[in-house]
């Protein structure tokens, strides 16, 4: 498969790529992230703990790292609209929170919306261009509640 572009070209602002770390245990950084992407208008349809699972299934011997699915419903719902359902196949938003040790967490969350672009799942349009704005927008909020204590 060759790509129709060079991923190693891609910056993280290509990708809606975000970072944060939070000290606090790893149960209270997930309260916090849900805080902080509620009050920016999200909701979390879907949440599980990999970590859980992959240490029950596989014995993997994973470190705490917990996955929220984001979902706003008026952009999701634009979203599908302006990519022929297609985008529905990366729903929802992942966020997720991992420990890198005790008391220190990792946020980390990547755009489905600007990927769905970059991989020909949404078109290049003007209206695919504000609902890309509009989500960077509420992740931006979402982010910097993180920081502001929400």
């Amino acid at each position: 498969m060759t790509l129709p572009f060079d991923p190693a070209d891609l910056t993280s602002g290509d990708i809606g790529e975000k970072r944060a770390t939070l000290e606090m245990d790893h149960e209270e950084a997930i309260e916090h992230v849900r805080e902080a992407f509620e009050a920016a208008g999200f909701g979390f349809p879907a949440e599980f703990a990999p970590s859980t699972l992959l240490n029950e299934k596989v014995d993997a011997d994973r470190d705490p790292y917990y996955f929220l699915g984001a979902c706003n419903p008026a952009m999701a719902d634009r979203a599908l609209d302006a990519s022929d359902g297609r985008i529905g196949g990366l729903f929802p938003c992942g966020v997720v929170v991992w420990e890198e040790e005790p008391g220190v967490q990792t946020v980390y969350h990547v755009s489905i919306m600007r990927i769905a672009r970059l991989s020909g799942m949404a078109p290049d349009s003007e209206e695919w261009a504000d609902i890309v704005a509009e989500t960077g927008e509420m992740v931006d909020e979402a982010w910097a509640n993180l920081d502001a204590g929400v």
